[in-house]
């Protein structure tokens, strides 16, 4: 049973027999020897299908955008291969009987899961048979039980790394923890409840400072993303395990306030997002958990819209966050181009953008102090250029800014490695090994 739920939904077998079960379906579908069948449903099927495809365009990317970046054309088509697929099946049946109908009504099912496998294996949100069973989050545990305080505190000498006077009990756990946790606002932010994950030696005693890592999803999305399609516990206790069970504190909390909404991480017209993460977030941290507290020791990080808001916040609060993981994001926030992002935040006024926009600040502020990691996929056409841009910016800035590139495109088949490949660089960074 463990070795079916280790199955790849991203390649191998699994992919390949779902793309021809897929294909079978359709042709099941198509398979009717009518004259009428060929010369008129079929053709009125395939017409309806390609106005379908521009219509979807039209409206979620022309006229709704209701995502930072567009729709990939990868959905676009299987929502319109989809709906062929079931207005065929619905004439395939009207003369038949039920059992045949029966068959007809499988092929449809059939192709349906055929296109939710093709869109997630482009996406790679669920690698496994068992992540897509929601397996893989990570061992639960209430917050009040996971982060008891602990008596002492293990004390590190200047100029030492955490990992080189720390020596982890017998007993140590080989797990992290996962905690649902409630992070309120001092803005009237309207958050949705996030998640903490704890590593092993965080339940350690004497306990040991561990660096703050805050993560952040994309958009559309939620702070589970990270757990679900980032693996995120699994990569951290993977790490743990090769580190003495050290690893940095993850915070997950919600920087958007629904799946679809885009606050942009600013304080403006759409929400006082900035005031979360930059003051709301850290304050309940410190106070909730017996963390690293200086600013060096403190990272924000996130995937596409996400790894956007990582960096702004990286700018306008240096206090705070020292350093930054920039997963795929973009070159400014934005609602689609930069006159829609100001009039929807600022009413149109242009400088009050400018005035928060990293790039903008960075042309004439300096940030020796932060240190950055920027990733993208060598395959991500639209991010990737807006990524080497930012890169250009912050060294200009004169940030410590690594570059990283993986092979794929704007989807977890890049985040998902990336957090795991960036964690040595995290880990010297904050203090937690040596450099």
């Amino acid at each position: 049973m463990a070795s079916l739920l280790d199955w790849s939904l991203i390649d191998g077998a699994v992919p390949a027999v779902l793309t021809f079960a897929g294909g079978a379906a359709f042709a099941v579908l198509l398979a009717d020897g009518r004259r009428v069948w060929w010369r008129r449903i079929v053709p009125l099927a395939l017409l309806g299908m390609v106005l379908l495809g521009l219509l979807v365009e039209l409206v979620v990317n022309q006229l709704w955008r209701p995502f930072a970046d567009r729709l990939p054309t990868n959905v676009t088509l299987w929502i319109t291969v989809l709906a062929g697929g079931l207005a065929l099946g619905v004439f395939r049946a009207l003369p038949l009987r039920w059992p045949a109908r029966i068959g007809i009504a499988l092929a449809v099912v059939v192709l349906a899961v055929c296109g939710a496998a093709d869109v997630n294996r482009f996406f790679g949100q669920f690698p496994t048979v068992g992540a897509a069973l929601g397996g893989g989050q990570g061992k639960t545990a209430d917050l009040s039980e996971a982060a008891k305080p602990a008596a002492s505190t293990v004390l590190v000498p200047p100029g030492k790394a955490l990992s080189e006077v720390w020596q982890p009990p017998a007993d140590l756990p080989a797990q992290g923890t996962v905690s649902e946790v409630a992070i309120p606002s001092s803005a009237g932010f309207g958050a949705r409840t996030g998640r903490v994950y704890l590593p092993p030696a965080y339940q350690a005693s004497p306990r040991p400072k561990l660096p703050v890592l805050v993560l952040l999803s994309g958009q559309p999305g939620s702070p589970t993303d990270w757990l679900v399609g980032g693996q995120l516990s699994t990569t951290m206790d993977n790490y743990a395990a090769e580190n003495k069970g050290l690893a940095p504190v993850v915070v997950l909390p919600d920087h958007l306030g629904s799946e679809l909404a885009n606050p942009l991480c600013l304080d403006s017209k759409l929400g006082n997002a900035e005031t979360y993460l930059a003051k709301d977030v850290p304050n309940w941290v410190r106070q909730h958990l017996q963390v690293a507290t200086e600013p060096q020791a403190w990272t924000i990080g996130g995937f596409s819209q996400g790894g956007t808001c990582a960096l702004q916040l990286a700018v306008r609060a240096p206090e705070v966050y020292r350093n930054f993981i920039d997963l795929s994001g973009q070159r400014e926030p934005s609602l689609g181009n930069r006159k829609d992002t100001v009039n929807a935040a600022f009413g149109g006024d242009e400088a009050a953008f400018k005035k928060v926009n990293p790039l903008d600040i960075m042309a004439t502020a300096k940030f020796p102090k932060t240190a950055g990691l920027i990733a993208s996929g060598n395959k991500d056409g639209e991010f990737r250029p807006q990524q080497q841009d930012v890169l250009k910016a912050c060294r200009r800035a004169g940030m410590q800014v690594d570059w990283l590139e993986l092979p794929g495109a704007h989807n977890w088949v890049v985040w998902r490695p990336a957090l795991a490949q960036s964690l040595p660089w995290l880990a010297q960074h904050t203090g937690l090994t040596p450099r």
